[in-house]
C-alpha cells in the first residue's frame, strides 16, 4: 500500500514539473520573438517614417521656395515655374514617343512585317506614298512620265537622297483576282508599288490612310511620311526641301489647313454620318491639312502605328487624320505652297521665284483630266532638276 502510494506520488510529481516546464518554455519563446520581432522590424520602420519625413519636409521647402519668390510686384514667379513644367511636358513627351517607336519596331518584328535589315538600318528622309486605285493605271502612267523618277533613277533617288517614293494600293474583295493580277504584272514591270493589307474601296480611304502609315513606318525609318493623290503634280525637290526647314521639330503635320462644313445631308459628296459628333448643323470641321498632299513627322506616324486599333475613322480620310492629332500636342504648319493651282497659278508663281511645292484644281481635288493635262502642268510648273539632284541639304 505504501509502495503503490509512493508511486503514484512520483508520478503526480512528474506531471507538474513537467508542466511548469512547458509554462516557463512558452513564456521564454514569447519574450524571444517579442525580441526578435522588436530587432528586426523596427529600424526598417524608422527608415520608413524617415524617408516620409524627409520627402514631407523636402515638398514643403519647394512649396515655400516658390511662394517666396517674389517679383517686385509682390506676385508669384508662376512664368518660371510654367516654363519649367512645359520642358517637363516636352522631355516627357519625347520619351514617350521614343518608347513608341521602340514599341513599334518590335511589334513590326513580332508580327512579321516586310521589313529587312538593310531598310531596319538605313535612315530616310521621306517615303512619298502616291495614294492610288486599282482602276488609275492611266493616272500612274501619267505621273511616272512626269514627276516621278523611274528605274535607276529612283533607285539613286533612294540611295543618295534617302526619298522613297510607291503607289499604294491594296488589294481587291477577291483575293488573286484579275485585279491583283493585274497590279502584280504593273509592279513586276515598274517595281514601284507598296501594297498594302488592305481590301480597296472609296468608303475605306480612312483605314487605307491609317494602314500606310504603320505599314511605311514598320518599313523605312524615315523623317517624314508624305500622302499624295494620283492626280497631284508634285515638285519632289521643293518638297524635300520645305520638310527639312521644320526638321527641328518633333511632331509636324504639314499642309493646306482647312476647316470645311460638316455636311450633314445624305446623298451628297463627302456626307458625314457622324456629323452630329461636331455640334449643331451648320458646323465646320476643326483644322486640318486638305487631303491631297500632306506631311507627318516620324514621330506622329509611329503613333499612328501604335494606336491604330483605337483610333476612329471619319468618313472622309483627311478629317481622320487631322482627328488623330487633335489632342496631341502637334505642331501645326499651313503652308499654302503645298496647294497651287494649276497654271497660270503655279507657273507665275514659278515666274517669281516661289516654286510650288503641289499643283492642283480645287473644283476636280486634282488635276483636273490629269491623264491628259499633267504633262503640261510639269512642263510649265515643274522644278529645275538641279533642285533634286544637286541640293546638298538633303
Amino acid at each position: 500500500m505504501s509502495w503503490k502510494s509512493r508511486g503514484y506520488d512520483s508520478s503526480q510529481k512528474s506531471v507538474v514539473i513537467s508542466r511548469n516546464l512547458a509554462f516557463f518554455l512558452c513564456i521564454g519563446c514569447f519574450c524571444a520573438g517579442m525580441f526578435f520581432t522588436n530587432r528586426f522590424w523596427t529600424e526598417p520602420e524608422d527608415k520608413v517614417l524617415f524617408r516620409r519625413a524627409t520627402l514631407e519636409e523636402g515638398r514643403q521647402s519647394v512649396i515655400k521656395e516658390d511662394y517666396d519668390r517674389k517679383t517686385k510686384d509682390g506676385k508669384p514667379e508662376s512664368s518660371r515655374i510654367h516654363g519649367t513644367i512645359e520642358t517637363l511636358d516636352k522631355t516627357i513627351s519625347t520619351l514617350e514617343m521614343e518608347l513608341a517607336a521602340a514599341r513599334a519596331t518590335q511589334e513590326s518584328i513580332m508580327e512579321g512585317s516586310p521589313m529587312s535589315e538593310s531598310k531596319g538600318k538605313r535612315k530616310y528622309l521621306m517615303v512619298v506614298g502616291i495614294n492610288t486605285a486599282f482602276s488609275s493605271r492611266k493616272r500612274r502612267d501619267s505621273v511616272r512620265a512626269t514627276w516621278m523618277p523611274q528605274g535607276e533613277k529612283r533607285k539613286k533617288l533612294e540611295d543618295e537622297k534617302g526619298i522613297v517614293m510607291k503607289f499604294v494600293i491594296g488589294h481587291s474583295a477577291t483575293a488573286g483576282g484579275i485585279l491583283d493580277r493585274a497590279i502584280e504584272a504593273e509592279d513586276q514591270k515598274h517595281g514601284d508599288f507598296l501594297r498594302l493589307p488592305h481590301v480597296e474601296g472609296y468608303l475605306e480611304l480612312s483605314a487605307k490612310t491609317k494602314i500606310y502609315f504603320a505599314t511605311a513606318v514598320a518599313m523605312w525609318d524615315a523623317e517624314y511620311y508624305v500622302k499624295v493623290d494620283d492626280d497631284v503634280h508634285v515638285n519632289i525637290g521643293t518638297l524635300a526641301a520645305t520638310l527639312i526647314r521644320h526638321r527641328s521639330k518633333p511632331r509636324v503635320y504639314i499642309g493646306c489647313m482647312k476647316s470645311g462644313p460638316v455636311l450633314a445631308q445624305k446623298g451628297v459628296r463627302y456626307h458625314e454620318p457622324e456629323h452630329w459628333k461636331f455640334g449643331d448643323e451648320g458646323n465646320r470641321y476643326f483644322r486640318h491639312a486638305t487631303g491631297q498632299l500632306y506631311a507627318i513627322s516620324k514621330d506622329l506616324a509611329t503613333y499612328i502605328s501604335i494606336n491604330k486599333h483605337v483610333l476612329h475613322k471619319f468618313a472622309n480620310e483627311d478629317v481622320s487624320l487631322g482627328a488623330w492629332f487633335i489632342g496631341l500636342d502637334v505642331q501645326h504648319i499651313d503652308d499654302r505652297r503645298l496647294c497651287c493651282g494649276t497654271p497660270p497659278d503655279c507657273e507665275w508663281k514659278a515666274q517669281a521665284g516661289n516654286v510650288c511645292v503641289a499643283s492642283f484644281d480645287w473644283t476636280c481635288s486634282g488635276v483636273c483630266k490629269s491623264v491628259e493635262r499633267m504633262g503640261e502642268v510639269h512642263r510649265r510648273c515643274g522644278e529645275a532638276d538641279t533642285a533634286l539632284w544637286n541640293n546638298a541639304a538633303f
